[in-house]
């Protein structure tokens, strides 16, 4: 049993088990189109979301200092409100907090900023939605609600008017417009859709479900009963899967019979014809050819937690966060489990030194030059940024509770110091 499950009470536990076995239970990417294009009359900043805080804190990018602090939760007592006379909504909110957050509500996974750094849009996995914060007044602009019971990931486009974010237990990634909230399309995933990101220009999304990483049945031989996990293409205009990859087969023809086919976050090379990502359990990255769909080498780095098994994993997690440099030499990675991150070179796949600068990594992003790697340690909440150069921590700040996802991101430059 996780070890959440352990402190938790008898009725919790019931059921989250019982969530689990009926199926429905639903549940990380730094890609070259991540960062919109850059107006005349905004600042770059880097947005931080502090998840069990329900706050985003606002860095600097220059001075790596906290210039700001937004509160993604204004609403919390309407919210809660709702939530308390709907059982159902209870039941997984209950449940979200005890195994998924560690005992924590989850109130801030992903954000991203508006192109005229004016809003700060952010899914809050809790309330099973997705908001859009004006920085200036501090309320919120628009609310869309997710199918089911959680939002999670999310992925802007190169031009900053649509943002995707996916709905943990409905299994399906909502498209939004980022100036109203409203829903412009929808596509099918698998099991807990998690990641996207947009390639191609934005003209296509790379899409992967992780299934059921919530599940204590976490022996190789029963990862078929995770739920399906799905990677696949969808364009970008229509909505249409133009391309799922079979990973079972290209693992299996490595010699990988047991690992698993969950893909947790990627990252691709600057020609998007390459996709590298880290897998549930995995202590390392794999590498994907995107014509042949087949895997060409697989990256192992130290796995620090021999003992520790796998049911006490996070979420499943050995490793998550990985990160390219626009060069496409370098990869950032988070070892989650082992309290480390890297720098590896990406043609010689040699392995820099271990950084054991905190707790928990959680998340990798390249700054907007490329310069540095972003790293959020969740179990010390603060970040740091690391040379791609010389794969050393150059710099550190503190941020709020549970730091999780790091966007680069934009302020207008009048908004600056009301932050």
């Amino acid at each position: 049993m996780p070890p959440v499950l352990a402190r938790a009470s008898a009725p919790v536990v019931a059921l989250v088990v019982a969530l689990l076995l009926a199926g429905i239970w639903g549940a990380s990417p730094a890609g070259a189109t991540e960062l919109q294009h850059k107006g005349p009359d905004v600042r770059r900043m880097v947005f931080v979301g502090n998840n069990w805080d329900g706050t985003a804190d606002i860095v600097d990018p220059g001075t790596f200092e906290k210039v700001g602090r937004i509160n993604v939760i204004p609403d919390k007592d309407a919210r809660m409100q709702e939530i308390a006379t709907n059982p159902d909504r209870m039941a997984y909110f209950l449940a979200i907090r005890e195994e998924i957050g560690e005992g924590h509500d989850q109130y801030v996974d992903d954000m991203y900023s508006s192109n005229d750094g004016r809003l700060l849009i952010a899914s809050r996995p809790s309330f099973a939605d997705v908001v859009a914060i004006s920085l200036e007044t501090k309320q919120i602009v628009w609310r869309f609600a997710v199918d089911g019971y959680r939002s999670d990931h999310m992925a802007i486009s190169p031009d900053g008017k649509r943002v995707v974010v996916s709905a943990s237990t409905a299994n399906v990634v909502h498209v939004l417009d980022v100036a109203t909230g409203q829903q412009v399309g929808q596509f099918p995933s698998g099991g807990s859709p998690h990641e996207s990101v947009f390639i191609d220009g934005g003209t296509k999304i790379l899409h992967a479900s992780i299934g059921m990483v919530y599940s204590p049945l976490d022996d190789p031989a029963l990862d078929p009963t995770k739920q399906e996990r799905v990677l696949e293409i969808v364009d970008a205009s229509t909505y249409e899967v133009l391309r799922k990859f079979d990973l079972r087969k290209a693992l299996d023809e490595r010699g990988m019979t047991k690992t698993s086919t969950a893909v947790r976050p990627m990252t691709l090379s600057p020609d998007d014809k390459t996709f590298y990502f880290q897998v549930s359990f995995f202590h390392g990255f794999l590498v994907m050819d995107r014509a042949s769909g087949k895997i060409t080498r697989v990256k192992h780095l130290p796995n620090l937690v021999k003992d520790t098994p796998r049911e006490q994993y996070l979420l499943d997690s050995a490793h998550h966060g990985i990160a390219m440099n626009p060069e496409g030499t370098k990869i950032c990675v988070a070892g989650t489990m082992s309290d480390y991150a890297t720098v590896v070179d990406a043609r010689t796949f040699k392995t820099g030194k271990l950084l054991k600068n905190g707790l928990k990594p959680y998340w990798v992003t390249p700054s907007w030059d490329g310069t540095y790697c972003y790293i959020s340690w969740s179990g010390s909440d603060k970040i740091s940024r690391i040379s791609y150069a010389t794969g050393r921590v150059v710099s550190s700040v503190r941020v709020g509770d549970h730091p999780q996802r790091v966007r680069n991101a934009f302020v207008a430059k009048d908004l600056v110091d009301k932050l």
